[in-house]
């Protein structure tokens, strides 16, 4: 099978996934079962009809309203199924060629927008989310048997994590313990595929949080002392470059061995 034709099976699934995550998004942080009651209008409680539930077109058919009380439903839901079915996307034109790999990093891709999602609505990264992720993520790298590989990344894991422990130890208040561990999953999942990777991907979340930052000061929407989570931009950080901005890291390594 093409590249092509895999990043567009991988697309499609991303939009069906993307819908899922948009309910675990919303549900999760309330307590509530992610797979029952089926998904319904917030403001009427009318359930959704399966030919509305369609992801992304079904919006567009309803023009962003209800079909039975015409309130307004966010433009969230749609923009985040596309999200998903992007990244999915990308993720399958990358991994075209190593199924099993394609498995590991289309998992992360999920777990990547469900934890970005709920730490910017309530600044939290549930461990229910992030501690079944090691087994999970490890068990399908393993399944692409490359030892080596392999072994990196489990270092790459507990060299982030002891750095963000540390980070958070010497400076309280600048990260939160669901950062750190985060931080093993970011570190391992980047490092599978090389140091350059993982430099990338430990150190991008930094400079995206610091650019962010700046930018939202400047737009006068956040202070100096205003919390921003960061989790997101560990997330965006890593999957730069696990898609390609692992080449900034490979060669900064280069000038190091000059």
């Amino acid at each position: 099978m093409t590249p092509s034709l895999v990043a567009a099976f991988a697309a499609v699934l991303g939009l069906a996934v993307g819908s899922f995550l948009n309910v675990v998004a919303y549900r999760l942080p309330r307590g509530e079962s992610v797979v029952s009651p089926p998904s319904a209008c917030p403001a009427c409680g009318t359930p959704i009809r399966a030919r509305h539930n369609v992801p992304v077109l079904g919006w567009l058919v309803l023009r962003g309203r209800c079909h039975d009380c015409a309130s307004p439903i966010s433009v969230r839901y749609p923009l985040v199924e596309a999200a998903t079915g992007v990244l999915f996307g990308l993720a399958g034109w990358r991994f075209a060629a190593e199924p099993a790999l394609l498995a590991a990093y289309l998992c992360f891709a999920a777990v990547a927008v469900a934890l970005a999602l709920i730490d910017l609505d309530v600044r939290r990264l549930p461990n229910v989310i992030v501690l079944p992720s090691y087994p999970v993520l490890a068990l399908l790298l393993a399944l692409a048997a490359d030892r080596p590989s392999l072994v990196r990344a489990g270092v790459g894991a507990l060299v982030l994590v002891a750095f963000f422990l540390a980070v958070s130890l010497t400076a309280p208040g600048a990260m939160g313990l669901g950062d750190v561990k985060l931080a093993g999953v970011v570190g391992g999942m980047s490092a599978y595929l090389s140091w350059g990777a993982f430099l990338v991907g430990a150190f991008g979340g930094f400079v995206l949080g610091s650019l962010a930052g700046v930018l939202l000061m400047a737009s006068r929407r956040a202070g100096r002392r205003s919390a921003v989570p960061f989790g997101p931009f560990m997330l965006l950080g890593a999957w730069a470059s696990i898609l390609g901005a692992s080449g900034l890291g490979e060669l900064y390594l280069e000038r190091l061995r000059l």
